[in-house]
């Protein structure tokens, strides 16, 4: 599943390439991708003769304002990529694929269309009447950004005080930071030297510090290098994300540790593979 950095990835990309996109006419081509009140019929109507304006991220969740001509809002366009959706910016006609699901056309021969193996991918319309998450009901429980400055160690010491799970499961957990998955969980674990079995009311303050820390500069290092491809994600112009090449322990159990030369290990650790250094993670 896309995380933060390539969610972040697609924002940049959906920003450059479509700064005001027009889009004239729109087709659903399942209807499952659309999640919002109405369906399809009310996300085309409610969409179309719209331009697309910027684009923020919450979490893994993409947010596009829509606007008239006039620059008057119309609300927002959410997306949701969930394991394997992916945006693709054309500029000439090209036939779907099978795994097409939703196309934006701007009358011009351009067209965004969205793509995903899987069909777990969710799109909604948030009408200027409602805010996002009003609409979007996943948004409302989700954690501080982890470049916010409601993010830092004691808000970690606060939250994670009574949790008995692993520190790797309250990691995954969007409530507890949002946009981190299971890639980003095993690469800032590493780099802070922390035990992925470790209860998470056990770290003490300095792990802890050494925890947002990495995490920060995991996440900046991956979206410098368009995040990572291990199978589906790419960016609006097909371009794989190149950090997987540097990981130190996510996908590499089996081989030798990058810093101290033991076995990198694998194990399910709340029903995902978890990969760490026995040595460098105590």
């Amino acid at each position: 599943m896309p995380e933060l950095p390539e969610v972040e990835t697609v924002r940049k990309g959906l920003e450059k390439l479509l700064n005001d996109f027009y889009i004239e006419r729109l087709e659903v081509l399942k209807e499952r991708s659309i999640a919002s009140y109405g369906g399809s019929k009310s996300f085309i109507d409610n969409i179309k003769n719209s331009y697309l304006g910027n684009w923020q991220r919450r979490g893994k969740y993409l947010i596009g304002s829509l606007h008239t001509k006039d620059k008057s809002s119309k609300g927002f366009l959410v997306v949701h990529l969930r394991m394997t959706g992916q945006f693709k910016f054309l500029e000439e006609p090209i036939l779907p694929c099978k795994h097409t699901r939703v196309r934006f056309f701007n009358g011009i021969g351009k067209e965004l269309r969205f793509i995903d193996i899987r069909n777990f991918g969710q799109m909604w319309y948030v009408p200027t009447s409602k805010s996002v998450p009003e609409i979007v009901s996943g948004i409302k429980r989700l954690g501080p950004e982890p470049f916010s400055s409601e993010f830092n160690s004691r808000y970690l010491k606060e939250y994670l005080k009574n949790k008995t799970r692993s520190i790797k499961s309250a990691l995954l957990d969007q409530e507890t930071v949002a946009g981190v998955g299971n890639i980003y969980a095993d690469e800032t674990l590493f780099d802070a030297g922390i035990n992925p079995k470790t209860k998470s009311r056990n770290l003490k303050s300095s792990e802890l510090k050494r925890l947002c820390n990495s995490l920060i500069k995991i996440l900046n290092i991956s979206i410098g290098e368009g995040g990572t491809t291990f199978s589906d994600f790419r960016d609006l112009e097909g371009i794989n994300g190149n950090y997987g090449g540097q990981a130190w322990v996510y996908r590499r159990s089996g081989k030798s540790c990058k810093r101290c030369g033991d076995k990198i290990l694998r194990e399910k650790i709340c029903g995902r593979s978890t990969h760490w250094c026995p040595n460098c993670q105590k």
